[in-house]
């Protein structure tokens, strides 16, 4: 299949869910009946990706808040301090390194194993790459970063084996701190090695929203098989790095804009990855939005993804038509 559709990560929470997070941060919801309508909601985003015919699909992260503060609530050697902006109005609990950091239990697995379950298409294991939950973490134990996040990266190596031994056939390692630190992008690589030591299901990690001229063409010697990059948002100026230095795995092309609530049209899309395949090898090119949707309500996300979806599957049959 040729142009092959996916998302990035998270999706927006549905109503019910919100209210049932708050009630159980005051103590008035169980952690069962959380859990139930997580997996609710989950089921619900599953039940889409599947009707509109997406081919690789998400969970859509209904069990998680923010993607470093999750991690490190279920590894051992971390606390939870309190909110800190991350960007415009976005806040997070940012987790401290007080001890050594220590993998008990899955982190992912069970949640990974009831989402495929849910479908006969594959499913992304999803974790957080070790640099960015390092980079976005206080430490208050380790002598350096690098021990730092080598030490994550050992754990999320053990999270990927696992991932993989429960059927997944895709992990991706997302690193959005990559791109605004580019001078320990060696660091970044280092750690990347070691999560993706091993594996053979296709990996994957998710950068975006950096200063790429400064790590490009470097960043390809990340250890995984494709990179997934925020593409529409910059109106697609990486295509003239590309042009210099050819992007050598595959790529998950951003062709959708989270940040805006303006829904896509089919031909909008079509044009975008018609552009791209003119720097792009076709059967390299994997088709997503920018970045996950939790910023978005739920009717911008289900109009933007049906749009790429539906625009994809016209593009192979136009594509298709011209080969023959």
């Amino acid at each position: 299949m040729i142009l092959p559709t996916t998302s990035v990560g998270s999706f927006p929470k549905p109503e019910y869910l919100t209210e049932a997070r708050s009630r159980f941060s005051k103590g008035e919801m169980s952690k069962e009946e959380l859990h139930g309508l997580e997996r609710k909601a989950t089921e619900e985003w599953i039940r889409f990706q599947d009707e509109i015919g997406m081919d690789v699909l998400v969970d859509g992260e209904m069990y998680r808040g923010d993607m470093v503060t999750y991690f490190a609530e279920n590894l051992h050697g971390f606390q939870i301090s309190g909110l800190v902006r991350s960007y415009g109005n976005r806040y997070y609990r940012k987790p401290v390194a007080v001890a050594e950091i220590q993998r008990v239990n899955p982190v992912t697995v069970e949640w990974f194993k009831y989402v495929q379950s849910l479908t006969r298409k594959p499913v992304k294991g999803m974790l957080t790459g070790p640099y960015t939950i390092m980079d976005w973490s206080f430490n208050e134990y380790y002598s350096s970063r690098r021990d730092f996040c080598l030490r994550l990266a050992e754990l999320i190596h053990q999270e990927a084996i696992d991932l993989q031994n429960a059927g997944a056939q895709y992990i991706q390692i997302d690193e959005p701190a990559i791109s605004v630190r580019p001078d320990e992008l060696d660091l970044a690589i280092e750690a990347m090695e070691i999560v993706t030591k091993d594996l053979t299901a296709k990996t994957i990690t998710h950068i975006c929203y950096g200063n790429f001229p400064q790590i490009y063409p470097k960043m390809l010697e990340l250890s995984v098989n494709q990179i997934d990059l925020e593409m529409c948002n910059s109106s697609y100026e990486l295509m003239s790095l590309f042009r210099r230095h050819p992007f050598t795995k595959e790529i998950g092309l951003g062709v959708i804009d989270v940040h805006n609530h303006k829904i896509e049209t089919k031909e909008d899309v079509r044009l975008r990855i018609k552009k791209a395949l003119t720097v792009l090898p076709l059967e390299k090119v994997y088709i997503s939005p920018d970045c996950g949707l939790k910023t978005r309500t739920i009717e911008e996300s289900h109009g933007k993804l049906r749009v790429m979806v539906d625009a994809v599957k016209e593009l192979r049959e136009e594509l298709a038509l011209i080969s023959h």
